[in-house]
């Protein structure tokens, strides 16, 4: 079965693809140095802090010197992640010895925040001027509800309601390897649309906000710029309001995109305008293993195969209706049943039972996720049973040889193809055999010869 893997990069993935030019442009930045110190894996981290103040190259073994003989890998991994992010420059002189150079503009900044400490990137909003902020609880139902909004339109789902902003042209971008659409035919989702949608929230967040820097260049918005400003909100705090004035005018338009997927909430005073921070944007310089911004769960799976999910979500009923007869729903309860046939279909569509297992038990309700296992091995067991049934017959491309004119023909044939390692089935009485398509151009070469 074809397997489709979907990468959800983080911030730091994209930064250290970027060109030399552009990296260099982003360290002028100063949040964009502290973000990425913060993203360091620990022992890069000790590395930066500790060369911070050294001017001169800093040699390899005096480096391997700063960790235990059984650190040897975590400190390979930490010397090519900074490399990668060009936070370290390597350089081999011709005695072939080996050093290592922190960035200038990188460490210059880094000093500035180590003696003189945090700068915000703007100041909030006094209470004053701005009235009936919604709470923090309010900010994250609007987010969720922008994002689910924006994920049904995403997919086509009909049961999308609320319009998004969004021009065609960039919602076709978010489109491109999720959905495909013959002539005449309603768009559908392809095997990746599928994986997608049984991502968690941060990892389908991770793919959007990709794909959205990716093509950033076609709108005239250089990466680097989107890259810097994004990293920048992640450093404002939930739930303050920022004068809309403080904007650039390219910050102004790439807000209008961010609203739609739910990353900041816009408001109108009588005379100023501002735009608060949800935790979707604030989380953005979070990794994608860290768990502490996922949403509670709402899944409970029985042992006989029943399934029920408290949830009003439309999304979630979609994304359940993937790999599970959807029964009844009510206004807050969903309940299903996974069966042989529903999880056919999702395997054909793509989808891998370890995926539908992973979605359950990240989605498991508070009741079972205390549970060990929080999904019934039986039922795991079960899916993980039905998926290899498919996978029993193995598909390769062969060729298929008939109405051969005598009996000492067709005997040879098959006696060629076994040297040849390429018989795939044979049947002596009706003189049929099937090759394997590598050794077809052999055969036919063997067979005229036999003429």
């Amino acid at each position: 079965m074809p397997q489709v893997k979907i990468i959800a990069k983080n911030f730091m993935d994209m930064v250290s693809s970027l060109p030399a030019m552009k990296l260099d442009k982003l360290y002028e930045n100063a949040f964009i140095c502290e973000a990425i110190l913060r993203s360091l894996p620990p022992l890069a981290k000790k590395y930066v802090l500790q060369a911070l103040y050294i001017d001169v190259p800093i040699t390899a073994k005096s480096m391997e010197e700063w960790v235990l003989p059984d650190g040897s890998s975590k400190h390979r991994v930490a010397i090519d992640r900074l490399i990668q992010l060009r936070i370290f420059t390597e350089t081999v002189d011709r005695k072939r010895e080996t050093t290592y150079r922190i960035h200038p503009t990188f460490q210059t900044n880094l000093q500035k925040l180590v003696t003189l400490g945090e700068v915000l990137p703007r100041e909030p909003m006094p209470s004053d001027i701005t009235v009936r902020l919604p709470s923090l609880e309010d900010l994250e139902v609007y987010a969720l509800a922008q994002w689910e909004s924006f994920l049904l339109q995403l997919i086509n789902s009909a049961q999308a309601e609320r319009p998004l902003n969004i021009s065609p042209s960039m919602m076709k971008v978010f489109q491109r390897g999720l959905l495909s659409q013959r002539e005449k035919e309603a768009p559908r989702l392809t095997e990746s649309g599928f994986q997608f949608l049984l991502m968690d929230m941060n990892a389908q967040l991770w793919y959007i906000i990709r794909e959205y820097i990716s093509n950033s260049e076609e709108r005239g918005v250089d990466p680097a710029d989107l890259i810097s400003f994004l990293l920048e909100l992640s450093f404002h705090v939930t739930g303050k309001a920022y004068n809309s004035n403080t904007l650039t005018d390219i910050q102004r338009s790439l807000i209008k995109d961010l609203t739609d997927l739910g990353l900041v909430k816009l408001q109108q005073g009588r005379k100023e305008s501002w735009f608060i921070p949800t935790k979707l944007a604030t989380n953005l310089s979070v990794s994608l293993t860290d768990s502490s911004s996922r949403k509670q769960g709402f899944v409970v799976v029985e042992t006989n195969f029943r399934l029920y999910a408290y949830s009003t979500s439309k999304l979630h009923s979609e994304v359940l209706r993937l790999f599970s007869r959807i029964e009844y729903q009510l206004p807050n309860l969903i309940v299903g049943a996974i069966t042989k046939e529903s999880l056919y279909n999702a395997f054909e569509n793509g989808i891998a039972a370890e995926q539908i297992i992973t979605f359950l038990q990240q989605n498991a309700h508070p009741r079972v996720a205390e549970r060990i296992p929080s999904v019934p091995e039986n039922v795991t067991d079960q899916i993980r049973l039905w998926e290899s049934d498919l996978n029993r017959v193995e598909m390769s491309p062969a060729h298929y040889y008939d109405e051969f004119p005598s009996r000492d023909v067709f005997e040879a044939a098959c006696d060629y193809a076994r040297e040849w390692n390429g018989l795939l089935w044979e049947d002596s009485k009706s003189m049929r055999i099937v090759v394997k398509a590598e050794i077809h151009s052999h055969m036919r070469e063997h067979l005229r010869r036999q003429k």
